[in-house]
Order: C-alpha cells, then sequence, then structure tokens
C-alpha cells in the first residue's frame, strides 16, 4: 500500500520546545552525521532485546524465530532502511515515544521492568532523541510498524505508518506488515548522498556495530560478532581466543605480551580486555587504541580519563553502562564513576604485574624492556600505583642483570655508598657514546645502570624523591672520586706550582671562558683528559628539553668541566716539553682526545684532529 494510496487515521505536530528541532540537531546535536546509523541500528537492537525480555518474563508467549536487524540500500531509490523483528509499536506507542520527544522507550521500559531486570539488561539506545539523528540525513523518514500484540489497542489495523518531511508535522496511516518489528526507512537529502553506498554504510557498520548483541545484517551477510571475548568468564577462554580477538582488533599488529580481563559489577558495571603491546623505548601516545563501548555500541575511542594516563598506549576494549556520555553519546563528561573506574583500572594493572613477577620472575624480566615504559610512568603519575610497583619495577645494569629497587640498594650499597652514608648510584643514558667512562667505574668495581628509555631522567629525579638517600649521577657527570665522594684524596705527582701550570696552559690554549679547567690527581690508567658535565646542569637542560619550555637554563651556556689527569704520563710530557708550538699542539690534541670520548668532535675541529694525527705518525 503506498503512500498516496492511504488516508492517514492522524495528523497532528510533534511535541517540541522549540519550532523546529531538526536544524538544531543536525548542526549541533552530533559531530558526526554517519551516526544516524548507530543510532538507528542500536534502536531496532533494542527493540529485539525488549521482545526477548518480555518473553523471559513470560509477558511474551509466541516465538521469539530468528532475532536480527538488517540494513538495506536501495541506491536507485535513494532510502536506507533499518528493519527488526523486534518488538514492534502501536500507534498509541508511536505518538508515545516517536512524537513527544521528551519520552525515551528505553527509559520508560527499564522503569517498568526495574525489578525484573538486572544491571546487564540490554537495552542500549534511547529511542527518542536519537532517532532524530536520522534527519541529519533524510529528508523524509517513514515508520512501518506492528506491535508483538498483534492489532492491541482497539485498532482495526495491526500495522501503521508514520510519516515526517523533517518539519514538526507529521501523519500516522494504516500499512502493511505481515511480521512484527519495525521498519525504519530514510529517504536520503540530496546533501547526504554520500551515504548511499554500500562501502560507506559498510565502514559505519564495521566501526559501531561489529560487536552488536544482535545479529546485524547488510548486503546479505552478518556483518557482526555478537558475543566478543569480553562479555564472557576467563575461565571460558583459552590464550589463543585473546590472540585472535587482539589480530581481529588490530590486524597488523605484533602479538601482545599479555592482557589483562576486566569483570565489575559493583559499584559500577565494567567489562573489558587490556592488552599490553610491545613499545621498547617509544613514549608514544597512540590515544585511539583503546575502544570504549556501552552495552557493546562502540561510542568513542577517545578514553581520556577512564583510562589512566599511564595505560593509554595500552590497546583493547572497554565496556560500560556506567560511563555518563552526553545526549549525542560522543563525549565523556565529568562523573564519580570515571574516576572509580579509573582507579580500578590502575589497581587491576597493578596487582596483573605482580603476579607476573612474582609467578615467573625470569619472564618478567624478559618481558620488562617493553612494559618498563607503561611502569616507570605509572610511578610518576599515581601514587596508589607507586606503592604496589615499587616491588615489582626493576633496575637494569650495563651487564643486561636486573635487580628490584631493594636488591639494588642492597648490591651496591658497599662500594657506592658516599661520605655523607648516601647512596651513589651511577648511570649512563647512552652506553655506547659513554663507554669510556662505563669501562673506568667497571674496573674500579662500580655499578652502572642503563636509564636509556626517554622517561628515565623523569623516572631518576622520582626515585631520588621517594626513596631515603639515594642520589643518582651520570657516569660521565664528574671523575669518579668525585662522583663516589669518600671522603679520600688520591696522591698527586705533581707539585703545586707544577699543577697550576698545567691548568694555566690548558686556559690559555682553549681560551674558552665557559669551560671550567682543573688538575686532580687520578689513577694513571685513567684518560689523560676527561670533560665531565654536572649532573644538576644537564638535568635542568634535559627537563626543560622534553618540556619544550624556555627557562634560564635553556639559555644558559653549557658549563663543561675539563679534567686533567695530574697523574697521566702525558701530563709529564707535557710539563717537560720545551717548545711552545708544540706544547700548545699537544694541549689541543688531548683536549680533542677527549671530546672524541664524548662524541663532541664535529666539523672543523674533527677535520683539524685528524690532520694532527695523521702530522704526528
Amino acid at each position: 500500500m503506498t503512500t498516496e494510496e492511504t488516508t492517514p487515521i492522524e495528523k497532528g505536530s510533534i511535541s517540541i520546545h522549540t519550532e523546529n528541532i531538526f536544524p538544531i540537531i543536525k548542526k549541533f546535536l552530533y559531530s558526526d552525521h554517519e551516526i544516524f546509523l548507530r543510532e538507528l541500528v542500536s534502536n531496532a537492537v533494542d527493540a529485539t532485546q525488549k521482545l526477548k525480555q518480555l518473553s523471559s518474563f513470560g509477558e511474551f508467549t509466541g516465538e521469539l524465530g530468528d532475532l536480527k536487524v538488517t540494513v538495506s540500500l536501495d541506491e536507485e531509490a535513494k532510502t536506507i532502511t533499518i528493519s527488526d523483528n523486534g518488538i514492534g509499536m502501536t500507534a498509541d506507542e508511536i505518538k508515545k515515544y516517536i512524537n513527544q520527544i521528551a519520552f525515551s522507550g528505553a527509559s520508560d521500559f527499564l522503569e517498568k521492568y526495574k525489578d525484573k531486570t538486572d544491571d546487564k539488561g540490554q537495552i542500549i539506545g534511547h529511542f527518542g532523541l536519537g532517532f532524530y539523528s536520522a534527519f541529519m540525513v533524510a529528508e523524509r523518514v517513514d515508520i512501518v510498524t506492528k506491535s508483538y500484540r498483534d492489532g492491541s489497542e482497539g485498532s482495526d489495523h495491526s500495522a501503521v505508518r508514520w510519516e515526517c518531511d523533517g518539519s514538526t508535522e507529521f501523519s500516522i496511516s494504516p500499512a502493511e506488515r505481515e511480521e512484527r518489528g519495525s521498519d525504519v526507512i530514510l529517504h536520503i537529502a540530496p546533501d547526504s548522498e554520500e551515504f548511499l553506498s554500500k562501502d560507506r554504510l559498510r565502514g559505519i557498520l564495521d566501526k559501531y556495530a561489529r560487536f552488536l548483541p544482535v545479529p546485524i545484517w547488510f548486503d546479505g551477510q552478518q556483518i557482526n560478532n555478537t558475543a566478543p571475548i569480553w562479555t564472557k568468564s576467563p575461565s571460558d577462554l583459552t590464550d589463543e581466543d585473546y590472540t585472535n580477538f587482539y589480530r581481529e582488533l588490530y590486524p597488523m599488529s605484533e602479538e601482545p605480551l599479555f592482557w589483562i580481563h576486566l569483570n565489575v559489577d559493583y559499584p559500577f558495571n565494567l567489562t573489558g580486555i587490556l592488552y599490553f603491546p610491545r613499545v621498547k623505548n617509544e613514549l608514544r601516545f597512540q590515544r585511539e587504541k583503546i575502544q570504549l563501548y556501552s552495552r557493546q555500541v562502540f561510542i568513542t575511542d577517545e578514553v581520556k580519563d577512564v583510562v589512566p594516563d599511564f595505560l593509554m598506549m595500552l590497546h583493547g576494549v572497554i565496556d560500560s553502562p556506567d560511563i555518563p556520555l552526553n545526549v549525542s553519546r560522543s563525549f565523556l563528561q565529568a562523573d564519580s564513576n570515571v574516576k572509580k573506574i579509573n582507579g580500578y583500572i590502575t589497581r587491576k594493572v597493578a596487582d596483573k604485574l605482580a603476579e607476573l613477577f612474582n609467578a615467573d620472575r625470569k619472564a618478567f624480566e624478559e618481558k620488562f624492556d617493553d612494559i618498563g615504559l607503561f611502569i616507570k610512568y605509572g610511578i610518576l603519575s599515581d601514587e596508589k600505583f607507586w606503592e604496589k610497583a615499587k616491588n615489582f619495577v626493576l633496575l637494569k645494569n650495563t651487564r643486561g642483570e636486573f635487580a628490584t629497587l631493594d636488591e639494588y640498594r642492597e648490591n651496591v650499597q658497599a662500594n657506592q655508598t658516599d661520605k655523607n652514608d648516601t647512596l651513589v648510584m651511577l648511570y649512563t643514558t647512552d652506553s655506547k657514546q659513554q663507554d669510556a667512562y662505563v669501562a673506568s667505574a667497571t674496573r674500579r668495581g662500580y655499578d652502572v645502570l642503563l636509564m636509556e628509555n626517554v622517561i628515565d631522567p623523569h623516572f631518576i629525579n622520582a626515585l631520588e624523591q621517594k626513596l631515603e638517600k639515594v642520589h643518582f649521577v651520570r657516569v660521565d657527570a664528574d671523575t669518579l672520586d668525585k662522583l663516589i665522594d669518600k671522603g679520600l684524596n688520591n696522591e698527586s705527582v705533581l707539585s703545586e706550582a707544577d699543577s697550576t701550570k698545567v691548568k694555566e696552559l690548558f686556559e690559555q690554549v682553549l681560551d674558552n671562558k665557559t669551560l671550567n679547567v682543573s688538575v686532580e690527581a687520578q689513577p694513571t690508567d685513567e684518560l689523560p683528559v676527561t670533560i665531565t658535565l654536572p649532573e644538576f646542569m644537564r638535568r635542568m637542560k634535559e627537563m626543560s628539553a622534553m618540556s619544550g619550555e624556555q627557562s634560564f637554563y635553556g639559555n644558559f651556556p653549557m658549563g663543561y668541566n675539563v679534567v686533567v689527569n695530574a697523574n697521566h704520563p702525558l701530563t709529564a710530557k707535557l710539563l717537560a716539553e720545551t717548545d711552545e708550538a708544540t706544547q700548545k699542539t699537544l694541549v689541543k690534541q688531548l683536549y680533542d682526545l677527549a671530546l672524541l670520548s664524548q662524541n663532541m668532535l664535529t666539523g672543523s675541529q674533527l677535520t683539524a684532529f685528524v690532520q694532527r694525527s695523521v702530522a704526528q705518525l
């Protein structure tokens, strides 16, 4: 029966509080017009779920049949139809749930059956305002619906048609529909014909409907997984189930390290699976890797506040009906539940890491190069996480050995405690570039930590604040005798006058006011000249660079120390040289050797050094 052939049984105006709500919906309510399909498919799923629950309550005794939702495209007629065989509506229900926007079918249903449904009842949408998202893309919308009550409400017609052209006017007329359920028919507007494409619709359905709990059919095939693994009990799942689901979510990614299955029903409902990816030394916040769902409907991949910031690099899925969304379900809103969920996720991650550490220390160490970034960032950003993580965060030395904080203190305190009873932890940020300094420390029996992660400068600062009497110094921050200050002084072979002469000679030849030259007694197997940068100066410079902010230290010239080894044979050779030109050349050569050991010799200085070296062969 066509629209022209039917005589409307009723005409009227939609009950709203503005003359025309549709331009407002189209321009302001939803940021992305593709949302219309999410809303209408969600409503259709709701209709089928309601029927299943009525059946379980004994209020519907008919055959449920094959419950599903079908999305159809007619490119020639320029229509998109969303069909379901769910609860359907009578004429009175259309007037209540469609015409009076203030009502919501889902809300009304839950209120009526609140004592019979549990907190996990699968009622998704807001059949009211959400339905009107159809007018973002359609110039006319028809609903053909038949109630499961089959001709109740005293009507001679079991099915009705509702029509609206985007104004506040509507009409309701008799219709033909053999089965219960609803067809929502969108007559696509000229400015929205991009949606009259199978590929475009399939893309939207893959994004929003891939895990809906009712079969969704499009283009002759079911396109969704109705029972994703986060809805199942962990005891019913294998490792293969988890890895297969990860491949389904992220087809191009490496296998995950491990995962955490979230499942809580008090004081909020939350399920989900978080995967730890392989990240190595990359501090890249890919904030679109965790997907947020509400009752299996995709909402957003922007999960800030729900997930702790230090876990934003994780992958996976979180599903919660208790996360508050704005009216368009596009943005999270501030709420106490969000804070509780954030805290719960932090606790679950900490417990899982502690469990892995205690169960298999060796396997945990093998993963630490990947997971250390998460743990260190968590320690920096969350005090409650630190309370648990301090027992399993690991320090790694240049020999590749791991130790907990307590273990490491016990290992080195006898040899690396200064005269003030402070534990000195030596570290390197680049074991290759700083190899000469690492080798020197190792010869002296000192242990050197690897701190080559991009987050380590912040991590070091945090540990110094959290641990008692611990100080970190980079292995090239000064000479070893000063780094491990035990109040001892090595004996110099030079007289005070000779030391002064060497110092003045270097200052004259180098002629650089930012350099601080000193002559110190060191073992003869140390370098003749060492270049160091005070720890505090480097840290200020590094922190300023990482924050991207200008500061006093950001513009201040780096004040390097040039330490001449008084006991090295070449120092004695320098003093014994009587030719002034040769003496100056030797100073330059020794200084350039020190620069070279720090990878600081470049450009014309490097060229000159090579030429001098060749000339001396």
